[in-house]
């Protein structure tokens, strides 16, 4: 069951990131701003899934 949490959390990451770099390339911004600012996002939302995932976990 906590396998399944790893995978989630590298393909929101993953996801995200891709996002980022697409936009990016489609408004031809070299900075890469769009890649940095959706990656983190991709990592918080993968925190929060995680967090609410294990909170409905009961031991």
């Amino acid at each position: 069951m906590l396998s399944g949490i790893a995978f989630q959390m590298g393909a929101i990451i993953y996801l995200a990131h891709k996002g980022g770099m697409w936009l990016d390339g489609y408004y031809n911004i070299k900075n890469e701003i769009f890649t940095i600012i959706a990656t983190l996002s991709g990592v918080a939302i993968s925190i929060f899934a995680v967090v609410t995932q294990l909170k409905k976990i009961k031991f």
